[in-house]
């Protein structure tokens, strides 16, 4: 049996010499090197999406690969992609990191500068627990073909202008669908989705960060379930607790939660920090909710120029969403999509505050009644970006009425 490999390395010296040993392993066969670690998860999800089939069986990862650390990113494959035998490169194989690599789920470390035995050795033995780990899979009722659960980010262009209801509401549109949803609250020092939504819970994502391992069992203690079924993680109730949860936190949280729940709906706020930035990058799906005034589109326009910039995502990787849409507005979402440099979804939240208002005073957003303008938007926007069937959109009601412009919410 031919074994596929694909080499994640960071260092093009490294990359070189370890190309080269692998064009010299009998029954192989290795792709081209991948500089970084979002390239290769994206590579990972786009085989997955075809079968479980087309995923390697191993993957060679680099200490130095980066943005994710290494250990991260062996222990994000392994929960994603558990048929995948990941491999550690490095140049320290102490028994310390040894130890941790294991617990991060790698199946095998090789010492740089490798040797052609060491590597053929830890090649074969990953590609063999891989070959027993799909048998084993593809045996049961139901073989996992995908990366996990579907992740959505929502981030503000600026605070105010409706992201959290958004989430909540896309949110429970993939609930309604019966698709088992989290949402998780990343706007650590202002987030207000317990508020939205009634809730009481002491636990936050704050309590996970000083764990050393997130696992799906630790991860249940922190989630609160509301009555409509959502799972809930909550922003710290002390703003000053939001210094405690670092990126590191943010990934593991989230691969846990990806195993557990089919769509993950995260609130990013409009505040960038290392924690939510990390979601972003790792979200299938980026939505970025502007309001079409100046202000909001430069901070929109500022927010996709600062991702680019930091590697996070390309322009043409977001879409954003258009919320309080009039059409009698000067700035209206061609115009945006030209000053934003990034896709604009066709579904436009129209501007009907006096619809939310008693829903947002009462703290009973999932109450929202069905029939207004703004839930069929939202729905409808959770029915683009496919987090629903369509039995989840709420009924709508006769004529389409004209677009009157509202106070902001």
């Amino acid at each position: 049996m031919v074994t596929r490999i694909v080499p994640a390395v960071g260092d093009v010296d490294v990359a070189r010499s370890v190309a080269t040993l692998l064009s010299q392993l009998p029954d192989v066969d290795p792709a081209q090197p991948i500089s970084n670690s979002t390239a290769l998860l994206d590579t990972l999800a786009a085989l997955a999406h075809e079968g479980i089939e087309d995923l390697p069986e191993v993957v060679l990862v680099h200490e130095r690969v980066g943005p994710v650390p290494a250990l991260e990113l062996v222990r994000e494959i392994a929960l994603r992609f558990p048929v995948v035998g990941v491999v550690l490169l490095t140049s320290d194989a102490g028994p310390g990191l040894y130890s941790a690599a294991m617990d991060a789920g790698s199946r095998g470390i090789v010492a740089l500068p490798a040797s052609y035995d060491e590597l053929l050795a830890r090649v074969q033995a990953a590609a063999q627990w891989s070959s027993g780990m799909r048998r084993h899979l593809q045996a049961g009722p139901e073989p996992p073909g995908g990366p996990g659960g579907t992740v959505v980010t929502v981030t503000g262009a600026k605070g105010g202008v409706g992201a959290s209801v958004a989430a909540v509401h896309l949110a429970l549109a993939a609930q309604a669908s019966g698709r088992p949803t989290a949402l998780v609250d990343m706007d650590l020092q202002a987030g207000d989705i317990a508020s939205y939504l009634d809730v009481r819970f002491r636990r936050s994502i704050a309590d996970l960060a000083q764990i050393s391992d997130i696992s799906p069992r630790v991860l249940q203690d922190a989630v609160f379930t509301h009555p409509t079924g959502l799972g809930l993680i909550l922003a710290p109730a002390e703003a000053e607790r939001a210094e405690d949860v670092t990126d590191r936190t943010a990934r593991q949280t989230l691969s846990a939660l990806r195993s557990r729940y089919e769509v993950v709906v995260v609130d990013t706020g409009s505040q960038m920090n290392s924690a939510n930035t990390a979601m972003v990058e790792m979200a299938e799906t980026a939505l970025l909710l502007t309001t079409p005034d100046v202000v909001a589109v430069r901070g929109a326009k500022r927010m996709v120029r600062l991702w680019e910039r930091l590697q996070v995502r390309k322009p043409e990787e977001t879409s954003v969403v258009v919320n309080r849409h009039s059409r009698t507005a000067e700035i209206q979402p061609q115009l945006i999509q030209r000053i934003v440099g990034s896709r604009v979804a066709r579904t436009t939240v129209p501007a009907r505050f006096k619809e939310l208002q008693s829903a947002v005073d009462s703290g009973r957003m999932h109450e929202l009644d069905g029939r207004g303008s703004v839930k069929q938007a939202l729905w409808g926007l959770a029915g683009e970006i496919g987090l629903v069937r369509a039995a989840a959109a709420p009924e709508r009601r006769g004529g389409r009425g004209r677009d009157r412009g509202e106070p902001r919410r």
